[in-house]
């Protein structure tokens, strides 16, 4: 029997008892379609913190770490490299130029450090020219996909970047950041995180006219982060359709940095997209559950033992094996995918992995090599090619259409905003 005869037989329907039946495709059958899909459509994701740990490794030298070799080999591993990159069918990728905040509003220099990642960004793409270009609209992410290589964006994790300055937001989009995370987590001096506590229950009047600037200049207004507060805020303000870069849906795991369905129902109406994350914590409810469960029985123990280091990590140890770390899985990130469809439809589902950003992964999808597993997994559940394509592009492509049409006309009916954050005086 030849192999072709095989795979008409495999394709055929097989009939029991008068009934016909259709056999199911197997992985491989999944997996060729997902590798077509992939060809045809750019998967685009929302965040990736590879600049950072560049920094944090080598001081954003790229002589450092050799991006074209494996850097799955280092301790601990990295999640991102050329070749796993291309393995994982990535067209389009938003790299994370993020800076840790460690008291609310952020401290002074830290829009030298966001530069510096954009820096970075830049010199990483002029490296490899082969294989990654720097895109600033969705006409180039289709044409540098077309080329066959990694449209690279920029976006920015935290308003804390900008200092406070419209001016610098001004600059920072001249500079290619295309998309502006409102808060990381702590509160900026304008706008709640999901991680502190509030201070303006949701945004101030200058966190009002930040959006209303970033509207006008086209840089998408990304909620992940921030709190729901804020979330509502931003929606009953903006012009433009918003992001969330790297966040999943509350009902299915209910942490504090997925989007409840109320907000869900807004994001439908404003035409936005939820990028799905794939960090553990954010992911399996049940591990949001034992973490939860973990940090109150530290607590604890701290307090029993205080000061006695040798005791509580001996007993903490002990907690461990009586309550076994629950693991993510592909399958519970593409739960989130279904409910969001469920909810509000499947035009407003996007992918935003955070890879390199957090060392909580669902099994699987352990590196940016795995895209074409998680395709499979849509496609097992039903998921239509034309779907699949939105979600892992096509949507995104829309919000920066609209979000750049929104800022061609903006831009014909008012100049540059010239608010000023004002601080306290503390002299006398």
């Amino acid at each position: 029997m030849t192999k072709i005869t095989v795979r008409l037989l495999q394709l055929s329907l097989v009939v029991t008892a008068g009934t016909a039946v259709a056999v199911p495709p197997t992985d491989g059958d999944l997996l060729e379609r997902a590798r077509n899909i992939l060809h045809h459509t750019p998967l685009i994701d929302g965040h990736n913190d590879t600049p950072w740990q560049y920094r944090k490794r080598v001081d954003l030298k790229l002589d450092g770490l050799d991006f074209a070799g494996d850097l799955s080999t280092l301790d601990p591993p990295m999640h991102t490299d050329l070749d796993r990159l291309r393995q994982g069918g990535v067209g389009a990728q938003f790299w994370s130029v993020y800076i840790p905040i460690s008291v609310r509003g952020g401290k002074p220099g830290d829009t030298r450090t966001v530069i510096e990642q954009i820096d970075f960004v830049k010199r990483l793409v002029d490296r490899y020219p082969d294989y990654l270009e720097l895109a600033l609209t969705a006409d180039d992410i289709e044409r540098i996909h077309a080329d066959g290589k990694i449209a690279s964006l920029i976006g920015m994790e935290g308003g804390h970047s900008i200092e406070d300055s419209l001016a610098v937001l001004r600059a920072t989009y001249d500079l290619g950041a295309r998309y502006m995370t409102v808060t990381h987590s702590k509160n900026t001096n304008w706008a709640d995180s999901a991680t502190d506590d509030s201070q303006f229950d949701g945004l101030n009047e200058f966190g009002r006219e930040v959006i209303r600037e970033m509207n006008r200049l086209g840089m998408l207004v990304d909620l992940s982060h921030v709190s729901a507060a804020t979330m509502h805020d931003t929606l009953d303000i903006t012009a433009a359709p918003v992001i969330f870069s790297h966040s999943s849906a509350f009902a299915v795991c209910n942490h504090v940095r997925n989007v409840p369905d109320d907000v869900l129902l807004r994001v439908r109406d404003n035409g936005g997209v939820v990028m799905v994350v794939f960090l553990g914590y954010y992911v399996s409810e049940d591990l949001r559950t034992w973490a939860e469960r973990r940090g109150a029985e530290r607590s604890r123990l701290s307090e029993l033992h205080r000061g006695d280091n040798v005791a509580i990590t001996a007993e903490l140890a002990d907690w461990d094996r009586a309550n076994p770390k629950p693991q993510a899985t592909i399958g519970q990130v593409v739960d989130h995918m279904d409910h969001i469809r469920d909810v509000i439809g499947v035009d407003y589902i996007g992918i935003g992995g955070d890879y390199d950003g957090t060392s909580s992964l669902p099994v699987g999808m352990e590196d940016v090599s795995a895209y074409p597993d998680l395709i499979v997994e849509m496609l097992r559940r039903g998921y239509t090619d034309e779907v699949v394509s939105k979600i892992i592009g096509r949507n995104v492509l829309r919000v920066m259409r609209d979000v750049e049409a929104v800022a061609a006309k903006l831009q014909g009916d008012r100049k540059p905003s010239e608010a000023l954050f004002i601080f306290e005086d503390s002299t006398d």
